[in-house]
């Protein structure tokens, strides 16, 4: 199999008829314009894998691209320019201001009648996605630069749910001028001139449970797996599940993970007690109920966080849950029992009521056929709730993805010389980086996760001064990047920490934390071939504060601080063990 060519992509798919659900074609689009790398990677996609799957995999999962329509860059053209929002957009205003300005711009007319005609048939939920002329390319993929909205659609009145799709096609389109869409754009070999918009419209896999909708299992699927452990290999991939919509592993990084070679070996867990704390506790569903107050800047609006024992009282937790029994000190397969459930997706993986794990194997081999390369692809299935078959599988994306195979030899000699900053056992990435003078570190002392968030907005300053400059640096920082959870970490967007090459991860006797998962923030990492540590404060090996302390200060704050070398640190990770070392003079 081969790439598809745009043109040929686009041939492929048809012009909205004003029907959604009801009309033949799933996928159209509405425009002349361009329909975004987003929606080129599914066109691509979906007439192989209507061949490959036209019958379901064994009767017993079938495949298909949600219904969807895009609505391409002619519109997004349109919009700007009768507006003239593009003073505002390439400006340095504050998102709230740029998105509080394209909510009150009007969408052309000539798109208008389209989407009023569709949300009229439509009433379930919908997800506005966002497919940018830039997006999914292979070297700057722009994976969670840009936004999704998803939104209820269950009002009875017509006119309510036409606002609220119109309200997030405006956000859609504001994003592409926020700030950490326009820091990201500075790491590329592009400008913010060059990008346009296109939004998808897209039906979301789930069911409706009362005030809450969402599916039954959100995976990513990866051919590569820079986190191998045990008997897995890097390239046999990895495969990350979650109850509920897939935000909760894209970008909170909680999820069962698992190599698709070995499903049935649980992760690297010190105990039950350990597992059970850090396996997924909360899922994320599509708010159904009384609508929360407008907020233009506000990807999560319509969406909740709920607790497993929503998710048991759904009846959704029997095919993908196990039960902790406390006084046995053992884990049970299913939820017959009483106890701590734990998703694990046992009765799946392990006892194999749904031949869900080749599925994805097989389906990420068309992939990497079709595309050319390493992917990572998105999914979410429902599951029949009285025998968990016929399963619905919804393919919701697919990216490429960049791995480095170049040799890096790094030794325990390495380790043990008398100039080395940083060194680790833990590492993604593979390469070697000899130009960084500037280093940006959170300083341990004055370190508060309840602070988490001001520590976001005082390396967010500091970034953008680097990246003007042109300077690239060393990120060192406790728990995880990119979080959405505060206590777990720092919560930043891939643009306000855009201009580090390396980041580190550290851990401290109070904040003690597992390897961070986030796809979209780890996709960014890997396709811009960043370097990643993570440091453990009981390991052998750690960081050296105090050489640390005695360098030359540039600027601080009270929770940062930036330094500069006279010499640039050298950096070396030998991506085939996992293992890095930052070296001074």
């Amino acid at each position: 199999m081969v790439k598809i060519s745009k043109e040929v992509a686009k041939k492929r798919i048809t012009r909205f008829d004003r029907h959604f659900f009801d009309g033949k074609e799933k996928f159209t689009y509405i425009g002349s314009g361009s329909i975004g790398g987003k929606a080129q990677g599914l066109a691509n996609m979906r007439y192989i894998l209507e061949g490959e799957f036209s019958d379901g995999y064994m009767s017993k999962i079938s495949v298909d691209i949600p219904t969807l329509t895009v609505i391409t860059t002619e519109f997004f053209d349109l919009f700007m320019k009768h507006n003239d929002l593009y003073e505002i957009a390439y400006s340095d205003e504050r998102d709230i201001v740029i998105a509080n300005s394209f909510q009150k711009a009007e969408l052309p007319p000539q798109l208008v009648g389209d989407l009023r005609a569709l949300i009229e048939q439509v009433h379930t939920p919908l997800a506005v996605r966002s497919s940018s002329m830039l997006e999914d390319a292979m070297f700057e993929p722009f994976a969670s630069v840009y936004v999704t909205k998803m939104i209820p659609n269950n009002q009875h009145d017509t006119d309510e749910r036409f606002r609220k799709l119109v309200e997030a096609i405006k956000f859609i389109y504001a994003s592409t001028f926020f700030r950490n869409a326009k820091s990201y754009i500075q790491m590329t070999r592009y400008k913010t001139t060059d990008e346009k918009m296109a939004v998808i419209i897209q039906e979301v896999i789930g069911n409706c449970f009362r005030e809450r909708f969402y599916p039954n299992i959100s995976g990513v699927a990866r051919s590569y797996n820079f986190y191998s452990i045990g008997d897995s290999k890097p390239e046999e991939g990895v495969i990350d599940l979650a109850l509920g919509l897939g935000r909760m592993i894209v970008d909170d990084g909680v999820a069962w993970s698992y190599s698709p070679a070995h499903p049935q070996a649980d992760p690297p867990y010190n105990d039950l007690r350990d597992l059970l704390k850090q396996s997924q506790t909360e899922f994320w569903a599509i708010n159904m109920g009384k609508p929360p107050v407008f907020d233009p800047i506000n990807e999560v609006e319509y969406m909740i966080r709920y607790s497993l024992k929503d998710a048991e009282y759904d009846n959704v937790l029997t095919y993908i849950a196990s039960t902790y029994l406390p006084g046995d000190e053992k884990i049970v397969i299913g939820v017959s029992d009483k106890g701590p459930r734990i998703i694990n997706f046992a009765p799946i993986l392990r006892a194999n009521i749904l031949p869900m794990n080749e599925f994805v194997k097989t389906l990420m081999k068309i992939c990497e056929d079709t595309i050319g390369t390493m992917v990572e692809i998105e999914f979410a299935l429902t599951l029949d709730k009285q025998h968990c078959v016929p399963a619905r599988f919804g393919f919701l994306q697919v990216r490429p993805m960049v791995v480095s195979h170049d040799a890096v030899d790094v030794s325990k000699k390495d380790f043990e010389c008398g100039k080395v900053l940083i060194a680790s056992e833990n590492v993604i990435g593979n390469g070697i980086i000899d130009n960084i003078k500037d280093i940006v570190y959170l300083k341990h002392e004055s370190f508060s996760d309840r602070c988490t968030q001001i520590i976001a907005d005082e390396l967010d300053k500091i970034n953008y001064t680097l990246v003007e400059e042109k300077k690239p640096y060393l990120l060192i920082g406790f728990g995880r990047w990119g979080t959405s959870d505060p206590q777990a970490g720092i919560p930043v967007k891939f643009g306000e920490i855009s201009g580090a090459k390396v980041i580190v991860e550290a851990t401290l006797p109070d904040m003690n934390f597992c390897l961070s998962q986030g796809s979209h923030f780890f996709h960014n990492i890997t396709s811009f071939k960043i370097l990643y540590f993570s440091v453990y404060h009981w390991s052998e090996y750690g960081i050296d504060w105090n050489w640390l302390t005695k360098q030359q200060v540039i600027s601080e704050t009270k929770f940062v601080k930036h330094i500069r070398l006279p010499l640039p640190l050298m950096v070396k990770v030998d991506g085939r063990s996992g293992c890095g070392v930052i070296l001074y003079e």
